[in-house]
């Protein structure tokens, strides 16, 4: 690496007046920025970024203080760094692809972890950035790589993110089997290991609720609701909370689904991440209008979703989700004709939902148009739901449409 970035190290230090210790924070000790200092360490990425915090400069400007000896490792510092930056700022195409740039200087047989981890956060900027199918691919190489098949952590991590990339784009068996994979590896020990094991859980949990394998979801939300504790960081037990109150609304538990989101309400900060914010408020709306519960407190689960996800930037999917929300409230209202406007135009756009959602909306539109007297319409909608619900795996729903379509035909359609 030579001298150059530890002498820039020391000289920024020292014009700020800064010991050892302060440049180091809680996360590194005086000693170990001493040997940054005089070249007997290499910057990671965390490094720099925590220096860069520490310094209030831009973690990019620290890293063209690197002089590696091949403009390939500056190079993949850089990207990196501009991966995490662009993660950090929801510019998660931007993240993406910075990472696969990073990941394919670092390349496994030049630098394993760093490709790993690039290869990674690329799969997760892929999936928030609501491009499922590539997602898959650049998971499925992590899932093959022997980094992962070595580790249970790395195999935790990249298990769970699989069955959420599944999730999202209806493949519900696939999604739960991941999902099984991951939660069997277990919690480890450390932190990070059982972030991930939680996460783990939840993906597991939402998929088989949307299979509609309820009583297996609730007995996995009892390992959930044992994990939170006192110490548990505020946003992870809203999340868990969020889990929980989910699984109750559907299994028409409507008490205990209001007791778990409200404690999830109060847990999580649209401060702490707008993201998630906009999620939860997405997915309590969502659930307590499956439950028929129709109040004030869920309008405005509507309408902070709503806004959330108008001021974090939602993918073509998320956006029709949310008016889907819409629909429904105005469907539940018996304001007919609006709620035939928003899910004709959600028909439209179709392509752009996961099987298992375009089939809630086609059932929806079924008995919107069924309410309207217009029942050749609606025909055709519930065949299109229960195939949809077919394709996905979501068999229970299936049978509700194959009901519908009994109950029209029977009435004389």
């Amino acid at each position: 690496m030579g001298s150059s970035f530890g002498d820039r190290l020391k000289q920024e230090r020292l014009a700020r007046h800064l010991t050892q210790a302060e440049l180091g924070g809680d996360l590194y000790s005086a000693s170990y920025v001493s040997l940054l200092e005089n070249a007997h360490r290499e910057p990671t990425v965390d490094i720099i970024k925590q220096l860069a915090k520490q310094l209030q400069l831009a973690p990019s400007s620290i890293a063209d203080w690197v002089e590696g000896a091949t403009a390939e490792g500056s190079g993949c510092l850089r990207l990196s760094l501009y991966a995490q930056q662009c993660w950090d700022t929801r510019d998660y195409l931007g993240a993406a692809t910075n990472a696969k740039a990073a990941a394919e200087l670092a390349q496994p047989a030049k630098d394993q972890v760093t490709w790993w981890n690039m290869t990674f956060l690329a799969a997760n900027s892929l999936l928030r950035h609501g491009d499922n199918a590539e997602a898959t691919k650049v998971l499925e190489l992590l899932l093959k790589h022997p980094l992962t098949l070595e580790s249970d952590a790395l195999s935790l991590r990249a298990q769970q993110v699989m069955a959420a990339a599944m999730l999202a784009q209806g493949s519900l068996q696939q999604s739960i089997e991941h999902g099984i994979q991951a939660v069997s590896i277990g919690s480890g020990d450390s932190a990070e290991e059982f972030s991930a094991y939680l996460m783990a859980l939840q993906t597991l949990i939402g998929s088989l609720t949307e299979a509609g394998r309820l009583d297996e979801a609730w007995t996995h939300t009892t390992a959930l609701a044992e994990a939170v504790t006192d110490s548990t960081p505020a946003q992870m037990a809203g999340e868990i909370h969020w889990v929980i109150g989910n699984v109750a609304f559907i299994r028409k538990d409507v008490r205990t689904g209001l007791e778990h989101h409200a404690k999830a309400g109060q847990l999580l900060s649209p401060a702490t991440d707008l993201s998630r914010w906009a999620q939860f408020n997405k997915a309590t709306a969502w659930v307590r209008l499956m439950a028929g519960v129709v109040e004030p407190a869920t309008l405005q689960a509507i309408e902070r979703s709503e806004l959330a996800h108008s001021v974090v930037g939602a993918t073509p999917a998320e956006t029709l989700e949310v008016s889907l929300l819409r629909a429904r409230w105005h469907y539940l209202n018996h304001e007919l004709p609006l709620a035939l406007e928003l899910l004709e135009k959600i028909e439209g756009q179709k392509d752009q939902l996961a099987p298992h959602i375009a089939g809630d909306s086609a059932l929806l539109l079924g008995n919107a148009l069924e309410a309207a007297d217009r029942n050749q319409e609606a025909f055709t909608a519930y065949s299109n739901a229960q195939e949809r619900y077919t394709v996905s795996g979501a068999l229970d729903r299936a049978a509700v449409a194959q009901d519908c379509l009994a109950a029209l035909g029977s009435s004389g359609h």
